[in-house]
């Protein structure tokens, strides 16, 4: 009987795994589950592995101290329109090249917007997770806000369901009062 053969890539693949599978040991919990539910080809469960890792391993950090140096902007209050409008376009700029992606904005004046990254999402503690297919979605909508939802992002499937659901009829589709064009995460990059 011959020795069994592997290609290289394989046996890189497996060392990673386990590699990969010690590192994690400390972190360990339910997971991991998913590995023995949905086999997988071993070079996706060795990413899979290596983002739950990096999730572990990530600090949790103001949003605001992701930059080096800390990002500072000013307050909403002290700017022109016309001034607030210039920071915007170059913060949601900012905010992209961390991967961070605002959905859902369209409802929302510059001032409105401006005024959401400032009081919320740049004093907000969230994992800064290192990895180039990551990217966090701020949605700006409040998950309260049905109306806005329905009336501005829903799709006519989801307007529907809600008909059913509800037992009413779903506030008028419109087009959102402020179209703006935003980043979005690269399609290469979408899981």
């Amino acid at each position: 009987m011959s020795p069994a053969w592997f290609p290289s890539d394989q046996v890189d693949q497996l060392l990673r795994n386990a590699q990969l599978r010690d590192e994690l040991e400390p972190f360990v919990d339910e997971s991991l589950q998913v590995l023995h539910l949905r086999p997988m080809p071993l070079e996706a469960e060795n990413e899979f592995l290596a983002s739950m890792l990096a999730w572990e391993r990530a600090p949790v950090l103001p949003i605001r101290q992701w930059f080096s140096p800390e990002l500072q902007v000013p307050s909403p209050d002290s700017l022109s329109d016309e001034q607030l409008s210039e920071n915007l376009h170059r913060l949601i700029e900012c905010l992209y090249e961390q991967r961070i992606v605002l959905d859902f904005t369209e409802h929302l004046s510059d001032r409105q917007l401006y005024r959401l990254i400032y009081r919320d999402i740049l004093p907000s503690y969230e994992k800064k997770v290192d990895l180039p297919r990551n990217y966090l979605h701020w949605h700006c909508l409040d998950e309260n806000d049905i109306e806005s939802w329905l009336r501005f992002y829903a799709t006519d499937d989801e307007r529907q369901q809600w008909e059913s659901a509800n037992l009413q009829l779903p506030p008028p589709k419109c087009p959102p009062p402020h179209p703006r064009r935003m980043p979005l995460r690269p399609p290469s990059s979408r899981s």
